[in-house]
């Protein structure tokens, strides 16, 4: 799965190669994407829709 997220450390977008979708955070029933930037390495996260 590939998204586009912002990454802190470079501030700016870039395109994320997901490498898993988390359905449940801290009792948050969202799923989420993670990856990480493909320039500095820092973990990218993008929330996705209910599914």
């Amino acid at each position: 799965m590939e998204f586009e997220g912002y990454c802190v450390k470079c501030r700016s977008k870039v395109k994320v190669r997901g490498e898993e979708v988390i359905k449940e955070v801290k009792g948050t029933p969202r799923r989420f994407a993670k990856g990480n930037c493909p320039h500095c390495g820092t973990a990218v996260w993008k929330v996705l829709g209910k599914a």
